[in-house]
């Protein structure tokens, strides 16, 4: 492990805000390091205000798309919600076609099977439109490379409005309305939300054009939280007042299907969503069809909800097993190929399941840490999903690749291609050819990116009470992440868990006399380092732990390391 202290804030500024906040020093460094230098500022980040939502016709073509469903409300037309098979794709299917069904009876729901239909807008989908007479097509989380598809149903009388916030490519599809703040001729102030975020921004657009309170648009915040969680997109700004709002939603009043998944659980925080909620919503479309998991978030029959969630919970529950036996055969292939020193992790099999090639991919990097690819059998051709290791762009080392590959797509940390069966071996040979060429060797060591080092002293009850106000946390905001020298285990010391593979001690460190208790799952196997009183330093987060009634505030070990 690679550990990085991040640069030390600005002390004058540090200074400043502690005063003003009456807060202590190790706390208004994380303010700041997060871009927080005033009360105003801080008033913000700590009580995320509904009000400070932009205004949502600030977003190009807003104003054409609400025309466009207000006027298919009019002239009685069929209207079908698209999105794509994941969470924020079934999200925002339930987000909208709920939203419309309450005020008009024409509506329908799509999502696209994903393994005869692929991702994105289909023909299939568009076909389906015209044999039932629907003449307005909303597509969410999906449509704005649709250049083709978009023309052929407007051939056919379809007409499309697309909620997107994928990269456009050069050229906009020729849509009533096409909606994503990542246009380049969009001026709306912020481009990070996700898909269910812009289906959001459309009802909220329709809301305000009726006058209606801004309550009308509380019951849906729970899926766009779930969105946000599910889709790793930054909780900074908007989506940091969604994310915070939805959340209140889910632990106060959710909607039946989320309840289901989540049981008797209190205080839920977004890593309940993206560790239980969204895992089961992407398994209805990994092993079943994404219908399912929309049929979930809209059904408000208490027994029916209960019954949709049991059938997810199966088609999870085939995933896990599914996600685990191949691993394990992916890593013996590995090892039977005599590839663990090779800096690029590429396996095929014809049998194994397409819906979980792309967790397969991410617990190989789990393994050996570099650019990863799991291949398997789809129709006439090969299908892969691609993950990297942060700081490589594994799309652009696919770009190096592409004379092998018949059609590619994705982001710098993920991506999926298909190519032909003849060219499998070409290609893996050619992509650690170029890995080789291009990758920063550090960036093969996994890193640990430090907020601040602390003392163990600072970290009182206050400090804890403040610091738990940071959440929701996610990228651009993660959980704040400590290092403290000189510590000494008290003689609690040992291994613990199934097969004694967890860490467990209480530490303390010279200079005060205040301990905590420790777990370092997975780190086991450094029990040597804290024998007979040896000085170590660590790298945590905070938690607390209760344990016989009473809540303790521990350290949750990233890593450790024997002082020098």
């Amino acid at each position: 492990m690679r550990w990085t202290l991040k640069p030390k804030p600005d002390p004058i500024t540090v200074d400043s805000l502690a005063d003003k906040l009456g807060i202590g020093v190790p706390v208004a460094k994380l303010l700041v390091q997060r871009g927080i230098t005033s009360f105003e500022d801080a008033k913000k980040f700590f009580r995320p205000d509904l009000k400070l939502l932009h205004d949502p016709f600030l977003m190009k073509d807003m104003e054409k798309a609400v025309e466009r469903i207000e006027l298919a409300m009019e002239n009685e037309e069929n209207i079908m919600v698209y999105g794509d098979y994941d969470v924020d794709g079934t999200t925002s299917v339930a987000l909208m076609s709920s939203f419309l069904n309450f005020r008009y009876p024409n509506v329908t729901t799509y999502i696209p099977d994903r393994y005869e239909e692929g991702y994105g807008v289909s023909y299939k989908g568009i076909d389906y439109a015209v044999d039932n007479d629907i003449s307005l097509i909303i597509a969410l989380d999906c449509g704005i490379k649709a250049i083709e598809k978009v023309a052929y149903a407007k051939e056919k009388g379809v007409n499309f409005i697309i909620c997107d916030h994928h990269r456009p490519g050069s050229e906009i599809p020729d849509a009533v309305a096409v909606l994503d703040p990542k246009r380049e001729d969009c001026t709306y102030p912020y481009d990070e939300l996700c898909g269910c975020g812009v289906g959001f921004k459309l009802i909220q657009a329709i809301t305000q054009k009726n006058n209606e309170p801004e309550e009308t648009l509380l019951p849906y915040l729970d899926l766009v939280a779930t969105a946000i969680g599910a889709d790793i997109v930054p909780i900074t700004g908007e989506n940091r007042i969604l994310a915070y709002h939805g959340l209140h939603v889910i632990n106060v009043a959710p909607r039946r299907g989320i309840k289901s998944l989540l049981g008797d659980r209190q205080h839920v925080s977004i890593t309940d969503v993206v560790f239980i909620v969204a895992p089961r919503i992407n398994a209805a479309g990994r092993m079943k069809h994404g219908l399912h998991a929309v049929n979930l978030l809209t059904e408000e029959d208490e027994e029916i909800s209960k019954k949709y969630a049991e059938e997810i919970e199966a088609y999870n529950s085939d995933r896990r097993t599914a996600d685990k036996s191949i691993t394990e055969e992916a890593k013996l292939q590995i090892i039977e190929q005599k590839e663990e020193q090779r800096l690029t992790t590429v396996v095929y099999d014809e049998k194994w399941h397409k819906g979980v090639i792309g967790i397969v991919a991410s617990r190989l990097t789990e393994t050996w840490y570099r650019p990863t690819l799991v291949f398997t059998k789809s129709g006439e051709r090969l299908a892969a999903s691609a993950r990297s290791v942060k700081g490589f762009d594994v799309y652009e080392a696919l770009e190096g690749c592409k004379e092998h590959i018949e059609q590619f797509g994705g982001h710098k940390y993920a991506a999926g291609l298909t190519l032909l069966e003849s060219e499998y071996l070409n290609f893996k040979r050619k992509f650690e050819e170029v890995v080789s060429e291009t990758i920063d060797r550090n960036l093969l060591t996994p890193e640990i990116s430090i907020d601040e080092e602390i003392s163990l002293k600072d970290i009182t009850p206050k400090f804890y009470r403040i610091l738990k106000q940071f959440a929701p946390f996610g990228p651009g905001n993660m959980s704040p992440v400590f290092m403290s020298r000189g510590l000494t285990d008290t003689g609690f010391g040992k291994c613990v868990g199934e097969d004694k593979t967890h860490l467990k001690c209480q530490v303390k460190q010279e200079g005060s006399n205040m301990t905590f208790d420790v777990i370092g799952f997975n780190l086991g196997d450094k029990l040597d380092l804290i024998k007979q009183g040896k000085k170590f330093d660590a790298v945590y987060s905070l938690d607390e732990n209760t344990w016989n009634g009473s809540t303790k505030i521990q350290l949750k070990l990233k890593d450790i390391r024997e002082s020098v």
